[in-house]
């Protein structure tokens, strides 16, 4: 029997934990969110985020820069964020415009409060085991979705469809770094079938609808789709989902499955770096 991994309910959970340990604390945490452009989809992302903070009782701001402004004029804003006490948490909306460069921008963060998880110091201590000052939003909720579950890792053979520096890569260490025998696939992997079909677990963040078959997968294999894409039918993910799911044990729907999870894992992280900072352990 199939378990569906159901986002929407956790992430009420952990956005209600969030507000209720809020409304106990001296002082509001504060989330800075810098949108460079009018891209609607992240304009899109940015209003939800904007939404949910201030519904859970916490500050949050939204810097909005015009497509056009200098990487210069964009690092001296993120310099204002650091520099202030009142924020944080300092989040880059991704993606930017194309004469930016978002590894130089996210490296101007101050890691303390590099609420994405993308400064290469926070990086650096995925890779290395350690505990990072926020993981990214996303493959954060993932690993939630799986604690959720009692999914054990250990030993299982894992297979991760993109090589992100959002995604792809750090969920590959995090599960590498839960004894999970890590595989990462990508737009240049021969035979990916043949990878698929070996899997226990097997991520998706790729961008391709309905890439994932129940041909490419063996019986009771656990699919985690991150893929979020819009066609003529609607929206879908990566997985074929009404075409592999009773293949699976668990699977995430699209929508309602890793989505809500990233902006749960947002307002968590936003709470943690507040404590870092304030030392409320």
């Amino acid at each position: 029997m199939t378990t569906l991994l159901d986002g929407k309910t956790l992430s009420k959970k952990i956005i209600n934990k969030v507000e209720q340990e809020i409304s106990t604390l001296k002082t509001q945490p504060e989330l800075a969110v810098v949108l460079v452009g009018t891209n609607p989809a992240s304009q899109s992302y940015v209003r939800n985020k904007h939404r949910t903070a201030e519904k859970i009782g916490m500050k949050s701001i939204v810097i909005e820069l015009d497509e056009n402004v200098s990487e210069q004029n964009l690092i001296e804003q993120i310099d204002i964020l650091n520099e202030d006490k009142n924020i944080n948490a300092i989040l880059v909306q991704l993606p930017l415009p194309k004469h930016l460069d978002p590894s130089k921008v996210i490296a101007h963060i101050d890691p303390i409060k590099d609420v994405d998880g993308l400064h290469p110091e926070n990086c650096g201590k995925i890779l290395s085991g350690e505990e990072p000052y926020a993981y990214p939003c996303t493959p954060k909720g993932i690993m939630e979705l799986i604690e959720e579950y009692k999914i054990n890792l250990e030993g299982l053979n894992a297979v991760v469809i993109g090589r992100s520096n959002l995604v792809g890569k750090p969920v590959s260490q995090m599960l590498l770094n839960k004894n999970a025998t890590v595989t990462t696939a990508h737009s240049k992997t021969k035979n990916i079938e043949s990878i698929t079909k070996t899997a226990d677990l097997i991520i998706t963040a790729m961008g391709k609808p309905k890439f994932l078959k129940k041909e490419m997968v063996k019986e009771n294999v656990i699919i985690i789709d991150v893929g979020f894409n819009k066609t003529e039918d609607g929206a879908c993910g990566d997985v074929d989902f009404e075409d592999v799911k009773e293949k699976a044990s668990f699977i995430t729907p699209v929508p309602g499955g890793v989505g809500p999870m990233t902006i749960a894992t947002l307002m968590q992280n936003t709470l943690d770096l507040y404590k870092i900072q304030n030392q409320i352990f």
